[in-house]
């Protein structure tokens, strides 16, 4: 095996001259905090007054990190990674819209999103956020009674409302697991992820018998996730189905802690990054040791866990394509880890939001926020992409 995340070459290879100069100018101007800061409290708002920004955030961070606003424009960035040996991670991006109407609409987009990527031969993967399914005060309200099946009294009005979530969320894994498509359940706040965590592993019991339909994201800045990884894994080898799971670190980390101190509780977010570190390289071992009865996605922008993971699966003799181990990065981010994982053939996907800009602006103020906030990120990005307009010009 002879990786390296330092090939600009093979990472930006999809990449013309002129997208390279854009991604460099939005890498550059996401380097400033406090100018992120401004921008991310301004869009929301500027969008909703009708000015003629749209187009301003069409052309630089929705371009940079989401494939389009319909299934069509996303098809064509799809092909154009499934031409470097790219798989896809197709993500209805809407978030925060709450109703049972709106509710019944995302469950049937979300099938129409399965039942497209069952044309495609490159999206194995959809994602679904259950808060697009469900009423976030609800979750929080069954989070706090976690040992009952529902509600935290005999509340038939409630009862019946989550009756209706595990309804719509049965029917999405129905179509995937007749369609041949995995479904990546992602996680929430701790204040919420209890109720998650339960209904994904009642699905898995019923769709993760032969083959791995769903899979539950574990963010392994919480210090009691590798706990609940090897727990989870024990209950799946008890009741007869396969484990399917994503490892992340996290995308809560500032809301967890003020949530904690606000409350006056311990925080669940680990001490410190060396000890999420720590915890996420456990996971993938504990993963890749049982990788006959655990399916893995690796989603990480972490070069180190990558090539941790990368060296294991090659020191153990597993076939690099093994259709148990999968590695993901997000869409405008760490092209060097995801093409040069390619190129050494192992299952690589981009994770590829869609939707309407409008609907999509909390992601994207999500993507502004942690490209400032976490350390080096933006730093790495904006260097690897010099780098290669560097040897452009050299060549």
């Amino acid at each position: 095996m002879n990786i390296s995340f330092d090939n600009t070459e093979n990472a930006f290879a999809y990449k013309s001259d002129h997208e390279l100069k854009s991604a460099k100018f939005l890498f550059s101007t996401m380097g400033y905090p406090w100018f992120v800061q401004i921008g991310t409290r301004l869009t929301p708002f500027v969008m909703k007054t009708g000015l003629p920004v749209h187009g301003i955030i069409r052309k630089t961070i929705f371009k940079q990190f989401v494939g389009g606003e319909t299934l069509v424009e996303t098809a064509q960035v799809g092909e154009i990674l499934g031409k470097y040996g790219i798989k896809v991670i197709l993500d209805y991006g809407v978030e925060g819209k709450e109703g049972e109407e709106n509710f019944d609409r995302a469950t049937d987009e979300f099938i129409r999103v399965i039942e497209y990527a069952a044309t495609q031969t490159n999206i194995p993967f959809i994602s679904v956020k259950i808060t697009g399914l469900a009423r976030f005060s609800l979750l929080q309200r069954l989070n706090e009674a976690p040992r009952l099946r529902s509600g935290i009294h005999d509340n038939e009005e409630e009862n019946a409302e989550w009756d209706r979530v595990r309804d719509r969320m049965y029917s999405i894994c129905e179509i995937a697991a007749e369609k041949g498509i995995g479904v990546l359940i992602d996680a929430e706040e701790s204040w919420i992820q209890d109720p998650i965590d339960r209904l994904t592993m009642e699905v898995m019991e019923e769709f993760n018998k032969e083959k791995v339909v769903v899979y539950n994201t574990i963010q392994l800045y919480r210090h009691d996730r590798l706990r609940f990884l090897e727990l989870s894994h024990k209950i799946a080898q008890e009741q007869g189905f396969k484990l399917g799971v994503k490892l992340v670190r996290g995308a809560y980390m500032e809301k967890e802690r003020t949530k904690a101190a606000e409350r006056g509780q311990p925080s669940l977010i680990q001490k410190d990054k060396a000890a999420t570190d720590a915890d996420f390289n456990a996971a993938v071992r504990y993963c890749l040791d049982h990788v006959d009865t655990i399916a893995v996605i690796i989603a990480s922008h972490n070069e180190e866990s990558n090539l941790l993971a990368a060296k294991l699966i090659h020191e153990k003799n597993i076939p690099h394509n093994h259709p148990h181990i999968h590695f993901s990065q997000l869409y405008g981010m760490s092209d060097n880890i995801t093409f040069n994982l390619a190129k050494e053939g192992f299952s690589v996907s981009k994770y590829l939001p869609f939707g309407p800009i409008r609907d999509v602006i909390p992601y994207l103020m999500r993507r502004a926020k942690e490209n400032s906030s976490v350390s080096g990120q933006t730093g790495r990005e904006l260097l690897l992409i010099k780098r290669e307009l560097e040897r452009r010009k050299r060549a």
